[in-house]
C-alpha cells in the first residue's frame, strides 16, 4: 500500500529518509552513490545504487516503542530470516555484504537487506496459496530460539489502544468497547501460559506474525517470504487472521499434507477478533499513513455492526 507523496510533508520525508539511508550505507562501506525509493508505506525500502542492497527503514512504529524494541524487533527479524534461509526456505535474505545487525542513524532504524529481481507479475500485498504458508510453519515450528508471545497483540496493538482518545472518527463509546474487548483478549492471549491454560492442546510456535500469503515477493527465481518485522511465538492461526474460510480451509488440507495440526476454529475466533481490533485501532495511525483510511474506516463501520466481544 504505497503511500501518495502528492503532500509536500510526506515528500520530503521520504527524500530525507533516502539521504540518512544513503549515509548509513556508505559509514558501513558500501560504495552507494544514488537511490531509487522502491516502497513508501510503513517503512520507505530504498535501493542503494548500484549496490545489490535494500534499505528498509522504518517510518511508522506502534506508539509508544522505543529505540531499544524496535532494535531488538529488528534483530529477531534478521536472526529469523537468515536460518530460514540456511533451512533452505525461500526468503528475502539480509544483505550478505554487511553485518547483520539494525543500523540507527539520525532518529531512523533501519536494516539492509538483498536486491532481488522483481517478477514481472508482482503486486504488492498479493496473496499466494495457503500452502506456501503450511511449509513456512513447518519449518519455523523448528526455530530453535525462544521469542516473545504474540507481539503484534500484546505490544503493537496495546500502544495503539493507548492513543485512541482523539482519534477521529471514533467516538468515546467505540474507545470504551475496543479497551473492554481487548482486556477480554488478553485474559487468554497475554502470554504463552495463559494460552495454554486456555487452549491445553493447541501447540504454539514460531510464526511469521504479519499475514505471509500477502507478504512475499514473486522474484524470478519463484516466490519469496519477506516482511518478517512482527515474527513472533503464537499459534499459526495468527498467521490466518481474517483470511477467511476458505483460505483456513487451504492452509488446513495443506497441513495435513505436511503433517502439520490443522487449525482450531475457536482460536481462529479469537484472532481473528484480536486483527480486528487491530485494524480498527489503526485509526491511530491514518495521520501518518492517510491511505490507511481506505481500509481502516471500512473496517470501523462494520465492527461498530457486529456483537461486541465477550
Amino acid at each position: 500500500m504505497p503511500v501518495s507523496t502528492a503532500s509536500p510533508e510526506f515528500a520530503d520525508r521520504t527524500r530525507r529518509v533516502a539521504e540518512v539511508a544513503l549515509e548509513a550505507g556508505r559509514a558501513l562501506g558500501l560504495p552507494a552513490t544514488n537511490t531509487t525509493v522502491l516502497h513508501d508505506a510503513f517503512s520507505i525500502v530504498v535501493r542503494l545504487e548500484p549496490t545489490p542492497v535494500v534499505a528498509r527503514v522504518q517510518v511508522v512504529l506502534p506508539p509508544g516503542m522505543t529505540p531499544q524494541a524496535q532494535a531488538e524487533r529488528q534483530q529477531r527479524e534478521l536472526d529469523v530470516v537468515a536460518w530460514l534461509d540456511s533451512q533452505g526456505l525461500p526468503v528475502v535474505v539480509p544483505a550478505p555484504m554487511l553485518p547483520r545487525s539494525p543500523v540507527r542513524r539520525e532518529g531512523f532504524g533501519m536494516t539492509f537487506w538483498e536486491l532481488v529481481d522483481v517478477a514481472a507479475d508482482h503486486e504488492p500485498y498479493s496473496a499466494v496459496s495457503m500452502a506456501h504458508t503450511a511449509t513456512l510453519h513447518a519449518a519455523l515450528a523448528r526455530y530453535p530460539d525462544e521469542l516473545p508471545f504474540l507481539t503484534p497483540v500484546n505490544r503493537s496493538l496495546g500502544g495503539l489502544i493507548d492513543n485512541l482518545d482523539d482519534a477521529a472518527p471514533l467516538l468515546p463509546s467505540d474507545v470504551s468497547r475496543i479497551r473492554d474487548e481487548y482486556a477480554a483478549l488478553r485474559s487468554v492471549l497475554a502470554d504463552r501460559a495463559s494460552f495454554e491454560a486456555r487452549f491445553p492442546d493447541v501447540s504454539v510456535q514460531t510464526i511469521h506474525g504479519d499475514g505471509p500469503a500477502l507478504n512475499v515477493i514473486r522474484t524470478t527465481d519463484g516466490v519469496r517470504f519477506a516482511d518478517f518485522e512482527d515474527v513472533t511465538c503464537g499459534p499459526v492461526e495468527w498467521d490466518l487472521a481474517l483470511a477467511g474460510p476458505a483460505a483456513v480451509a487451504e492452509y488446513d488440507a495443506a497441513a495435513r499434507e505436511l503433517g502439520l495440526r490443522v487449525t482450531n476454529p475457536e482460536v481462529q475466533r479469537l484472532v481473528d477478533a484480536a486483527a480486528t481490533l487491530t485494524m480498527v485501532s489503526c485509526v491511530a495511525l491514518i495521520p501518518q499513513v492517510p491511505v490507511l483510511a481506505d481500509g481502516v474506516l471500512p473496517m470501523v463501520e462494520s465492527w461498530r455492526e457486529s456483537a461486541p466481544l465477550t
